[in-house]
């Protein structure tokens, strides 16, 4: 089985939710007072946890989908691009700078992404006890999460876009602002900015709490594609600044995503 359908993945949602619950412990288990922190080519850092948290989803996707392909930030020497109908998109620790800073909102990130679009995502928070995730058709929610068990999940649903006289709420990187991004909030007169990091942001969004997301400067397809399907899920919608859809595994130098919009409302990315 090298597709799977909506229907595959709904019976996928708890080993996979299992999976990124049991990575994140793995982080938590790391003291970041003492752990080994190295650069990669690129200047970003991986740490002990990062590896620690790669190495718990790896061994649990080649147990459960030995057939799947899957891309992780942490390995992705291995990856055969452009990937063919569905496959794994895998941060195993998102937000390593928040991490390293002491701060909670860091997050593990794992996606499927089928015939180029990401169609189940879950981003868990363990810092923060949450779990965000979703798949595309069938809805998103939410989970906590106590001492490795999960809760009974909560639906989660995106907010209509803020009406007139109303200022939009706008989610923002805590370590990677940009001019374009900032003017894209400023033609929004009024609008408030959350700052939060990692993926949390997509979550936020997903959940009703902000009404976009927006990145015009390139990131990485791993820090995107479980957002992109929980807020799809949700009811949101993933664009291009010229509201385009995204597409993944398609061969993009360094797994490039240029830039992207997390739009609460999908009747608001039609009007941008």
């Amino acid at each position: 089985m090298n597709r799977i359908d909506c229907d595959a993945a709904a019976a996928l949602i708890e080993p996979l939710t299992e999976l990124v619950v049991q990575a994140g412990l793995a982080i938590l288990a790391v003291n970041r007072g003492t752990m080994t922190t190295d650069g990669k080519a690129d200047g970003s850092p991986v740490t002990e946890a990062d590896l620690a948290a790669d190495r718990v989803i790896a061994a649990g996707l080649a147990r459960l989908l030995p057939e799947i392909q899957t891309l992780s930030e942490e390995r992705t020497r291995l990856a055969q691009l452009p990937a063919t109908s569905s496959f794994f998109l895998i941060d195993p620790l998102d937000g390593t700078k928040e991490f390293i800073a002491g701060r909670n909102e860091f997050t593990v990130n794992l996606a499927l992404v089928t015939d180029g679009v990401p169609l189940l995502g879950i981003v868990g928070a363990p810092a923060l006890g949450l779990i965000w995730r979703g798949l595309v058709g069938r809805g998103a929610e939410r989970l906590i999460i106590s001492s490795g068990a999960a809760s009974s999940p909560v639906p989660i649903h995106t907010r209509t876009m803020p009406v007139a006289g109303k200022p939009w709420v706008a989610a923002v990187s805590r370590s990677h602002g940009d001019e374009r991004t900032e003017a894209f909030i400023d033609s929004r007169p009024g609008a408030v900015r959350k700052t939060t990091g990692s993926a949390v942001k997509f979550c936020r969004v997903a959940e009703g709490e902000v009404d976009i997301y927006p990145r015009l400067s390139h990131t990485c397809e791993w820090d995107v594609a479980a957002g992109h399907a929980l807020v799809t899920a949700a009811g949101g919608r993933i664009t291009d600044a010229k509201g385009a859809a995204l597409r993944f595994g398609v061969g993009r130098d360094e797994f490039i995503v240029p830039e992207f919009i997390a739009w609460g409302d999908p009747a608001a990315a039609a009007l941008q």
